[in-house]
């Protein structure tokens, strides 16, 4: 799964990479962590708006729920049953992109995970990237208060991803830079499940590195 990611480029550097307008700057300050279960702003263009970079929260919160509790468990899609799962079955088609240029795992050194091993994953130089994902527009129908949520999606792990993620053995889905526009414009969400796969580098907190 994913549930923590870095973004510790500048806005400029986003909007350079993606060739779009970031509508508010200040809400993408570098971050080294972004944990999930904040629910924190993330950086998004949508297959609406492709050429704007607009803060989305994390936690996907579809239409039709009656309050936010279920964004606790939207953090993440498997995209070999998206069809099935109602928080998401009514949004596969409102694809986006959310940018990063990290995000972290731990490998499990016991069965029981007491002994953990942190690893950021990324691409070389650090160099930007999407994250597949859905987005969904929700209104609370106490308060009126609208919210823009997304969700990453996920598929079987890689080779490298295997052996860190060594227990539930997934990975976010992340996009080579040719199908950026080919996964906003609806290309088939099956072309994207593993063994599609980027070249990505894992860095131990040790400072070791692997590459596949």
């Amino acid at each position: 799964m994913c549930f923590h990611v870095k973004q510790t480029s500048t806005a400029k550097a986003m909007s350079k990479r993606f060739d779009a307008e970031i509508t508010s700057d200040f809400l993408f300050a570098p971050q080294d962590q972004i944990n999930g279960f904040r629910f924190p702003l993330l950086p998004v263009i949508t297959q609406q708006a492709p050429t704007l970079i607009q803060p989305f929260a994390w936690g996907l919160i579809p239409a039709w729920a009656k309050n936010e509790e279920i964004r606790k468990m939207t953090l993440n899609a498997k995209i070999e049953n998206l069809h099935q799962k109602p928080a998401f079955k009514d949004v596969v088609t409102q694809r986006c992109l959310v940018i990063a240029n990290g995000f972290y795992e731990w490998q499990w050194l016991d069965s029981k995970g007491k002994n953990k091993l942190k690893y950021e994953i990324g691409f070389e130089n650090e160099a930007l990237f999407a994250f597949a994902g859905f987005y969904s527009h929700w209104v609370d129908e106490h308060t009126g208060t609208f919210k823009s949520t997304c969700t990453l999606i996920t598929t079987a792990a890689n080779e490298l991803m295997t052996s860190i993620h060594n227990i539930r053995k997934r990975m976010p889905v992340i996009l080579q830079q040719k199908d950026e526009q080919s996964w906003l414009n609806q290309a088939p969400i099956t072309h994207f499940a593993y063994p599609y796969q980027v070249p990505l580098i894992a860095k131990e907190i040790s400072e070791n590195y692997r590459l596949f």
